[in-house]
């Protein structure tokens, strides 16, 4: 039977957990969804099952812009990463599974907000387990204009309308299967809430300096007196990744700033003993969000916005923010003598592990001559809808799926100002990767509970201790190659040996097959070569380790 207009039964969704009132509900990791399901039927109505389930889905669309056709396509993907099924007790069915006209029945629901996702979710073929790990975290609400909200107020999360991260509580009332075998859905009703998930802050990105298009944590560049007069010197800008942006709980009633700290290192190597570092300007700080987006799952985590161009199955969407200008001229120089150590791999310049504080020389940089050194500390703080700046922007944490990444970039511009010059003032831009990270909530309760903790605990010891161990002699496979001390195998024939003039060489042709080829055959020890060799001694001679071949240390 097919329920139509006022016929259909009646399907409301509401809370009890404190955010009945709440605009926007707004949840993290590990945080409770507590509330009813209301069913009311205007007439009696012969149900099949009744379904409370808490989902979270991710819809993409990537336009295809033809080159020989005037009309565009489009390719759409869609995943279901998460859905929870509340266990229904057979005692809150109706009688006879009908839904008796113009009574009301309820059914309570209680969900957790996952910390992770299944493995089978992630069901594609990544590059590595790391990217695998990554897509099993579960997404933040995104793109979704009427969940991104900040208090009462519909803000931008600055997502494009090709990628959307949703997640609602969905109550479903079947009545038997169609021809295509699917439910017969009578009735469907669905409350969106938001999710933030908690988001620990990651390790540094280990970025190679001119092999990623989207991050510069140096750059060199040539300062000049003025036209036609010569160059002054070469100023060098450095910076490492700063500590993450650390989002606070989203049910947080006073949450303070969201901000962090970042050091840009100057250095200015001169052309000659007595020229003097430029006058620093402004140094302006910009913040860029890039939300990556796909039709088919991603292999890797996206660091590479030209990857993504011009792709019929891949896109990206860039949105700049400024975040500061502030005035640097007081900065104080340093003047220093001498030279630094030796130069440092480009991976250690980037992490500024060897020596933070002072940038390697430029590549004009005389050793032995005078340079100067200055620091700049960068307050970044992500603007507010009530820090004065009133803007409309909410921020989610950094995130990768298998359709939809966000990552964020900033930008550093600083101007000089060179003495006596007429020439445009110089400019340096580094583009320095950031995260955004995220606190879960204070009083959400362990995925186990202490008790819980302990008992796993106590059984995983007892097992250690009474699991039976073999005290028998040991199998032939390890025993039938032995050898006694004393009897050492026969030496090798070096006759037949081609002798190598002037190297060593590893010696292969041993008589005897067992331990010891084994052991020569992965890497052992090293025989020297020469005319008339005696036997080897073997009462002093040792055998070298064997190396590790490189499929089991990867």
């Amino acid at each position: 039977m097919v329920y139509r207009g006022k016929e259909k039964p009646t399907i409301e969704i509401s809370l009890t957990d404190g955010q009945q009132h709440v605009f926007i509900p707004s949840y993290t990791s590990l945080d409770q969804i507590q509330g009813k399901v209301t069913l009311t039927a205007q007439v009696d109505t012969k149900i099949d099952q009744i379904y409370i389930t808490f989902e979270g889905v991710v819809k993409t669309y990537v336009e295809k812009i033809a080159t020989s056709s005037p009309t565009n396509g489009r390719t759409e993907a869609y995943q279901c990463f998460l859905r929870l099924v509340q266990p229904m007790e057979e005692e809150a069915f109706p009688d006879s599974n009908t839904l008796d006209a113009g009574k009301t029945y309820t059914f309570p629901f209680t969900f957790a907000v996952p910390e992770r996702l299944l493995p089978q979710t992630c069901d594609h073929s990544p590059d590595n387990e790391a990217v695998h790990q990554a897509h099993l975290q579960p997404p933040p609400t995104l793109g979704d204009p009427l969940t991104a909200v900040w208090g009462k107020s519909l803000m931008d999360d600055m997502a494009p309308d090709m990628s959307v991260v949703s997640y609602a509580i969905r109550a479903r009332i079947t009545n038997g299967r169609g021809s295509n075998g699917k439910h017969n859905i009578i009735a469907d009703d669905t409350k969106k809430v938001r999710v933030i998930p908690a988001v620990p802050e990651q390790p540094p990105l280990a970025v190679q300096d001119g092999k990623e298009d989207d991050y510069k944590l140096r750059k060199e560049k040539p300062i000049k007196k003025g036209t036609f007069k010569g160059r002054l010197g070469t100023l060098v800008m450095e910076s490492a990744q700063p500590r993450s942006l650390r989002l606070p709980p989203p049910r947080t009633e006073t949450p303070g700033a969201v901000t962090t700290m970042a050091t840009v290192n100057l250095r200015f190597d001169p052309a000659s003993p007595d020229a003097q570092p430029p006058r620093l300007g402004t140094l302006v700080t910009k913040l860029k969000a890039a939300t990556f987006f796909a039709s088919t799952p991603m292999r890797d985590i996206p660091n590479r916005s030209s990857d993504f161009h011009y792709s019929s199955t891949r896109g990206i969407y860039v949105e700049t923010l400024p975040l500061s200008s502030r005035c640097v001229s007081t900065a104080q120089w340093d003047k220093h003598t001498g030279t630094l150590p030796p130069r440092r791999d480009s991976a250690l310049s980037t992490l500024s592990i060897s020596n933070p504080n002072t940038p390697e020389p430029s590549s004009s940089y005389k050793e032995g001559q005078p340079y100067y050194t200055a620091h700049l500390l960068v307050p970044i703080t992500l603007p507010r809808k009530d820090d004065g700046t009133g803007s409309s922007k909410v921020f989610v944490p950094t995130f990768h799926s298998c359709l939809l990444s966000r990552i964020y970039v900033l930008d550093f511009y600083l101007t000089c100002h060179t003495p006596g010059a007429s020439v445009t003032d110089p400019t340096m831009h580094l583009k320095l990767p950031i995260q955004i990270s995220a606190e879960g909530s204070a009083d959400a309760q362990p995925s186990i509970s202490e008790d819980e903790a302990q008992a796993i605990a106590r059984r995983e010891a007892a097992e250690f201790m009474w699991h039976p161990r073999s005290v028998a002699p040991p199998s032939p496979e390890y025993t039938e190659q032995a050898q006694l001390s004393g009897f050492a195998p026969p030496s090798p024939d070096y006759a037949e040996i081609p002798l190598l003039s002037g190297r060593s060489r590893q010696s292969t042709d041993y008589p005897q097959a067992g331990s010891i080829g084994n052991v020569r055959q992965n890497g052992g020890g090293i025989v020297r070569t020469a005319e008339n060799l005696p036997p080897p001694d073997y009462s002093v001679h040792t055998i070298g380790r064997p190396n590790v071949s490189s499929s089991a240390t990867q």
